[in-house]
């Protein structure tokens, strides 16, 4: 649009950090499951080891997100949380048994959890409520670059070192290093008026777990999210059915996951600014009803199709990524108190990864113990349950919304 607001440099910025972070994640994320089998490590461990990393960076973001707001700063946790992030990975990588890999793990998921809730509500500070579709939006698809360029240089190093699984995990600190660099160096905030409690007790710290001060659409919003992550494991789940399944090996696996994130990074923006136009709740239940249809397509994927037989799958699965991960967080920042917004987030954040470890423990169960194709069964169902129970949303014009805001009404 030609009167289109560019969109503040603390929005960029921070972007272009979790540009180098996902780069250094997703270089070798995706063979972390190769590992682990390597050290002899059933399905179920995998589901153990991903499920608590999970759900302990969810937790952690409720309480980051509360803690950022009364500190009356962000930038702090976040930089922290990027900091033991970009440790994890050589750690990964000179593990000797599994066990060391859930240490490493719970330590990259424990920086996510830190720097999650004050990161995203830093971008929502720094914007008008017109904006945040395109804020997180351009923020997902810079995310998202960094995961397709981060598996395409574990390709092509595997191509060129079949043997260097390892060293992939040292490789993978350096862009991880200059994130933070980049954060601490370039990244600046504005201090915010810090809360007077740090939660819903009428005389302590506040009740994080609470859900006091929520409307009731964000409540239904939250249970809907809840169903959902219950059924979604971890996406490793999906990475060990082509492995196993399609018969791919690990650099294959990297090629597939890089196209994968291609289609978010490509069009990730562009879901955003639609999501502000059109509303949140339209791209929501799309991208929920394309993942069921991915989760049934893993579930009666043959046996040995190669890397074609899936590629369109991962695909379809990127294009359920884009149209939910922005619009969720969207929506989720439009129906919070900005005065409580750090708090309300991390709730949102909380709901998100607290169903982790249930979904990919049962996973890990299913797969092992009742056939590869169980839960993805599970998943499609669960995909299906959680449209049913979100609840619609009014959108609200540009205009009106700039309005609620100047009066301090959150959405």
């Amino acid at each position: 649009m030609a009167n289109e607001q560019p969109l503040p440099a603390t929005v960029k910025a921070l972007g272009f950090v979790s540009l180098l972070t996902d780069l250094s994640s997703e270089m070798v994320y995706p063979i972390n499951g190769r590992l682990l089998r390597l050290l002899g490590a059933p399905a179920w461990v995998l589901g153990l080891i991903e499920g608590l990393a999970e759900s302990t960076a969810s937790i952690l973001k409720l309480y980051s997100g509360t803690l950022s707001d009364k500190m009356g700063r962000r930038k702090p946790l976040a930089l922290l949380g990027y900091g033991l992030a970009a440790l994890s990975k050589p750690l990964i990588g000179a593990a000797g048994v599994w066990p060391q890999i859930l240490f490493a793990r719970l330590l990259d998921r424990t920086g996510k959890g830190l720097r999650g809730a004050p990161r995203d509500a830093l971008i929502a500070d720094v914007c008008p409520t017109e904006q945040r579709g395109r804020a997180f939006g351009l923020h997902r698809s810079l995310d998202t670059t960094g995961a397709v360029l981060g598996p395409l240089i574990g390709y092509f190093f595997l191509r060129a070192n079949p043997s260097g699984l390892r060293s992939l995990y040292w490789i993978a600190f350096i862009p991880a290093l200059l994130g933070v660099l980049l954060l601490w160096l370039v990244v600046k905030e504005t201090p915010h008026a810090k809360t007077p409690r740090l939660g819903g007790e009428r005389q302590g710290g506040e009740r994080l777990f609470s859900l006091a001060g929520l409307s009731p659409t964000y409540k239904r919003f939250l249970l809907s999210v809840g169903v959902f992550s219950l059924v979604n494991s971890s996406d490793q789940f999906l990475l060990l059915r082509a492995q196993e399944g399609a018969k791919l090996t690990p650099e294959s696996i990297l090629l597939l996951y890089a196209l994968f994130n291609m289609v978010e990074a490509s069009l990730g923006y562009l879901v955003g600014k639609l999501s502000d136009s059109v509303g949140r709740w339209p791209l929501i239940v799309a991208g929920w009803g394309v993942f069921a249809l991915v989760y049934a397509g893993f579930a009666l994927l043959p046996s040995g199709v190669g890397f074609g037989g899936v590629l369109g799958l991962f695909l379809l699965y990127g294009l359920y990524s884009t149209l939910t991960q922005g619009a969720q967080k969207a929506l989720a920042a439009d129906m919070t108190d900005p005065t409580q917004r750090g708090r309300q987030l991390g709730i949102f954040h909380l709901v998100v990864g607290i169903g982790a470890l249930p979904a990919s423990l049962i996973a890990g169960v299913l797969y092992d113990m009742v056939s590869p194709a169980a839960p993805f069964w599970l998943g499609a169902g669960g995909a299906v349950l959680a449209v049913l129970l979100l609840p619609k949303e009014k959108h609200i014009p540009k205009e009106k919304r700039k309005s609620d805001e100047n009066k301090g009404n959150p959405l």
